[in-house]
C-alpha cells in the first residue's frame, strides 16, 4: 500500500488504472482456480499438494524454494521498513545503524512460540487503517502543494519509462500476494460454496484500497513522491505532527513484531529442506510444530543457529539493497507473479489437460511481465 503511488508516479494514470484493476481481477481469478482444484480433491490441503499433484512430486522442492524466496523478501522489507520509519521520527542516526540494532529485538523474538507472535498481526491491521486515515486527512486538510488533495502536484497520464515501467509491475503485483493460504483456506471454511463470493468480497476491497492510496499518493506529490509515502508525510511541513508520527511509530513496532510471524514459516521449510527436522504431514502439523516449543538437543542447536543466521541475513540485504521500491518491485515481479499468476494457470492447465485462450493469455503476459519487472527490479537495485 505505501508504494501505490510511486507506481502510479512510474506508470502514469491511463497505465497504472489499468495494471491496478486487471491485476486485482487476474489475482481473483488465479485464487478460486486454486480452490476449485483444491476442493475437487479431498486428499489436497495445501498449495504444495496443487503443485504435486499437477507437476509431480518433484514440483515440492521448487515450491518450497519459491516460498522461501517470498518469505525472505518479506522480512527483508519488514526490516527495511521499520529502519526509514525510525529514521524518519528520529534522524540522529542512519537506517542502517537502526537495521543493525534491530538485531537485539529480532534474534531473541525468533525463538518465540507461534501461539504467542500471532497476537502481532492486529498490529498490522491497525497500522494500516491508521495509515489511510492519516494520509486521507493530511491531502485534505492542507490547503497549499506540495502533499495537498487542494492543490494537487503535477502528475502525468503517460509511462514516465520503459524501464519503470517494470517496476510498476512488480509494485503493483506485490499487495495481491496472498496466494499461498489460499487453498488452506478454502478447506477449512465453514461452507466452502462460499468461496467464490468472499474472495470477490476480499480482492475488490484490497484492490479499492491500493487503487485509492495510489491515486491520492499520487495526487499530493506527484512524481516526486517516496518509495514509502510514509516518509513524504513526515518530511513535508504543514500536517499534524502528532498524528504523523503516532502513524509512523506503528510503521516502526508493526514491522518488528511480524518480523519473527513471517520467518517461522521460512525456518520450518529451511529445516526440513536441510534435513533438521522431518517433513510435517500436513499444514496441522506444521502449524502445531511451529506452536510448539522446541526441547534441547543438537537438532534444536542447528534450528537455532540457522534462524539466526537467516535474521543477520535479512538485515545484510536490507542494508546492501536499501532500496524499498527495488524489494517491493522484486516480490511482486518473480515472487507473486511466480506464485500468483503463473503457478495457479499452469496447475489448472496441467491438471485439465486442456489450456484455454484466455489461460494462455495470462499465463503469457504473465511470465512477460514477471521477466521484464525481475530484471528492472534488478536494475534498479
Amino acid at each position: 500500500m505505501l508504494s501505490e503511488p510511486l507506481a502510479f508516479a512510474y506508470a502514469g494514470w491511463i497505465a497504472g488504472t489499468i495494471l491496478i484493476i486487471l491485476y486485482g481481477l487476474i489475482s481473483c481469478y488465479t485464487a478460486k482456480l486454486l480452490a476449485h482444484i483444491i476442493l475437487a480433491d479431498p486428499r489436497l490441503r495445501s498449495y504444495a499438494d496443487v503443485g504435486r499433484k499437477a507437476f509431480g512430486a518433484r514440483s515440492t522442492v521448487v515450491i518450497s524454494i519459491m516460498f522461501c524466496l517470498e518469505l525472505f523478501a518479506v522480512s527483508v522489507i519488514l526490516v527495511t521498513l521499520y529502519a526509514d520509519s525510525l529514521h524518519a521520527i528520529i534522524p540522529k542516526y542512519s537506517s542502517d545503524t537502526y537495521k543493525i540494532w534491530g538485531l537485539l529485538l529480532l534474534i531473541p523474538m525468533v525463538f518465540l512460540p507461534l501461539s504467542l507472535l500471532s497476537y502481532t498481526s492486529i498490529l498490522g491491521i491497525i497500522s494500516t487503517i491508521m495509515m489511510i486515515i492519516v494520509i486521507l486527512y493530511d491531502g485534505l486538510s492542507k490547503p497549499d502543494a506540495p502533499g495537498s488533495l487542494r492543490t494537487p502536484a503535477e502528475t502525468s497520464f503517460t509511462i514516465s519509462s520503459w524501464p519503470n515501467l517494470g517496476i510498476a509491475y512488480g509494485l503493483f503485483m506485490a499487495g495481491f500476494s496472498g496466494h499461498a493460504v489460499i487453498p488452506s483456506l478454502a478447506r477449512d471454511m465453514i461452507d466452502p460454496e462460499e468461496f467464490d463470493t468472499m474472495i470477490n468480497w476480499a480482492f475488490l476491497v484490497a484492490t479499492t484500497v491500493y487503487a485509492l492510496i495510489g491515486y491520492v499518493g499520487y495526487l499530493m506529490f506527484g512524481s516526486n513522491v517516496s518509495d514509502e509515502i510514509s516518509m513524504d508525510l513526515l518530511k513535508t511541513p504543514g500536517y499534524n505532527p502528532v498524528m504523523n508520527q503516532a502513524a509512523l511509530w506503528m510503521l516502526v513496532i508493526s514491522p518488528l513484531s511480524k518480523f519473527a510471524l513471517t520467518t517461522q514459516p521460512l525456518n520450518a521449510v529451511l529445516e526440513v529442506l536441510f534435513g533438521i527436522e522431518p517433513a510435517a504431514a500436513s499444514p496441522e502439523e506444521m502449524a502445531l510444530k511451529m506452536s510448539t516449543p522446541v526441547p534441547w538437543s543438537y537438532k534444536a542447536l542447528l534450528g537455532g543457529t540457522q534462524r539466526v543466521i537467516v535474521t543477520i541475513a535479512s538485515v545484510a540485504v536490507s542494508v546492501a539493497v536499501p532500496e524499498f521500491s527495488a524489494l517491493m518491485a522484486f516480490l511482486g515481479s518473480f515472487s507473486a507473479f511466480m506464485i500468483c499468476i503463473i503457478g495457479p494457470v499452469a496447475a489448472k492447465i496441467a491438471v485439465e489437460r486442456k489450456c484455454g485462450i484466455l489461460d494462455a493469455f495470462i499465463l503469457g503476459a504473465g511470465i512477460v511481465m514477471a521477466s521484464w519487472g525481475t530484471v528492472a527490479a534488478f536494475l534498479i537495485a
